[in-house]
């Protein structure tokens, strides 16, 4: 692809994980600053969706969700940046 985002595999699951390893690594040095770049989440893949995840498990941790790495890095951010805004403050 032309935009800089690798093609990932879909049937070469060792393929896949170094890609999205690759992939997290490009936006971690673009967002050195970003919650995912300090905090580094664990990323796995579940079926198309890619998930970042800190924490045990996702119900007790914070996670991200996305259709690319980049954007389950980003939707990581915002939660990570939502949890540390106090409940009553969110609004």
């Amino acid at each position: 692809m032309g935009n800089g985002t690798t093609v990932l595999n879909r049937y070469d699951p060792a393929d896949q994980t170094l890609a999205a390893m690759k992939e997290m690594e490009l936006y971690c040095a673009s967002h050195p600053r970003s919650p995912a770049a300090v905090r580094r989440p664990r990323l796995s893949i579940r079926g198309r969706t890619f998930v970042a995840l800190l924490g045990p498990a996702i119900e007790e941790g914070i996670a991200g969700f996305g259709d690319s790495v980049q954007a389950a890095l980003r939707a990581f951010d915002a939660q990570y940046s939502r949890s540390l805004t106090p409940p009553a403050d969110r609004d």
